[in-house]
């Protein structure tokens, strides 16, 4: 379990601004599901989903997703894991392989969420990726609500990973805008 509780570069939840938030939100909470919750829902209702509100800034370390606001699926997923970790909440990485149709026709990407180790439930997926229309995402353990259900050739990763993709976080680091992105999105190798 040491490896979802770790601080890294991008995890970067030894920041101050990181702490304070993470504090403030587990203030009077005393069990991992309702920090995580609150956590969840911050991220998912306050950080705006960039590629929803075409922000020409990608986000790719906590820290800033929390200092500007905004980031992908992705980088809402990094700033998630770096608030749970923060409180002590095993945190991982995963993904699904999904359509990217909302922004490039007949084009398949990754999509970013994480998993969290609730004691009471084991590890329970969780996407903060933002509501809107036709998109649901909630906190309801045992079961799963996550932003997409799986249509024709989708699937999930089965993995769990400690850190991001790195396919992720280069896809991040070399396009800066909103149309840089959305025709280069991380996907996997074939």
């Amino acid at each position: 379990m040491q490896k979802y509780l770790k601080v890294s570069e991008y995890v970067d939840f030894l920041h101050p601004d990181i702490q304070r938030v993470a504090l403030e939100l587990a203030e009077g909470l005393e069990s991992d599901a309702a920090i995580t919750k609150a956590c969840f829902e911050y991220v998912r209702d306050t950080i705006r989903h960039t590629g929803d509100y075409k922000d020409n800034i990608n986000t790719y370390i906590a820290s800033d997703v929390l200092k500007y606001k905004t980031g992908w699926c992705y980088a809402k997923s990094i700033l998630l894991a770096a608030l749970l970790r923060a409180n002590g909440i095993p945190t991982a990485f995963c993904y699904q392989r999904l359509s990217c149709s909302e922004y490039v026709k007949d084009v398949y990407c990754l999509h970013g969420l994480n998993a969290v180790y609730l004691k009471e439930y084991g590890w329970y997926r969780v996407d903060a990726r933002g509501n809107k229309k036709g998109v649901d995402a909630q906190f309801t353990p045992p079961q799963e609500k996550l932003a997409f259900d799986l249509q024709e050739n989708e699937y999930d990763l089965a993995e769990l990973y400690d850190e991001p993709l790195d396919v992720v976080i280069e896809a991040l680091k070399t396009h800066k805008t909103y149309d840089a992105i959305i025709n280069n999105f991380p996907d996997l190798k074939s």
